[in-house]
């Protein structure tokens, strides 16, 4: 399908590209993901039709341009009601919560879950998310000012790391039992308190 964007995102994945830390065959475009129109489509495609606003994440680099070609089956629509921007700012970041928590670790309502970074980008979505499924979230932070974030994306229960024992607090919320899983994109830091949060 050939895509005329509206909204380009940028991402740090991008970074990596641009500095060769993620090698790209030559030539190539920047750019993993954007939001646009489709303005045509091959003989074979069903799913996609002129006019849908479309967004995609997958596929090669070059996203930076004003249309593109791209497999059909990789594009998603785009709900009316988020815009553009929106969308294409929260592309990587909503495949991302999904990602985790319907694949990596599928998630049903009712547990109680760990999840640092809770006031980034993935973790203001993370949860949103987590709020929906009925899970009930303590969001690991940095300053009092993310956790104030995060409680109102709907995060159930804060820890600021820079003053707080995570894995104290993490007993305490739950009574000594602890968590089936930890959601920790931080790692070096922060992996030996999140061992010491799961349950056994």
């Amino acid at each position: 399908a050939r895509v005329r964007h509206s909204a380009i995102a940028v991402n740090f994945i991008d970074i990596y590209f641009r500095t060769g830390q993620y090698p790209a065959t030559l030539p190539s475009g920047l750019g993993s993901d954007a939001v646009g129109v489709v303005e045509a489509v091959g003989p074979d495609v069903t799913d996609i039709a002129v006019g849908d606003r479309v967004g995609y994440l997958i596929g090669p680099q070059g996203a930076y341009s004003d249309v593109r070609t791209m497999p059909a089956a990789v594009l998603i629509r785009i709900p009316d009601g988020v815009s553009d921007s929106t969308a294409a700012t929260i592309m990587m970041k909503g495949m991302t919560a999904q990602y985790l928590f319907r694949q990596v670790y599928p998630l049903h309502g009712g547990e109680t879950i760990v999840y640092h970074a809770a006031a980034g980008g993935v973790g203001l979505i993370a949860c949103q998310w987590a709020r929906a499924l009925g899970v009930n979230m303590i969001g690991v932070v940095s300053s009092d000012e993310k956790a104030a974030a995060a409680r109102a994306h709907g995060c159930a229960h804060t820890i600021v790391s820079t003053r707080e024992d995570i894995v104290d607090r993490v007993r305490e919320i739950t009574d000594g039992k602890g968590v089936p899983v930890v959601f920790d994109s931080v790692g070096k830091d922060t992996l030996a308190a999140s061992l010491d949060c799961l349950q056994p």
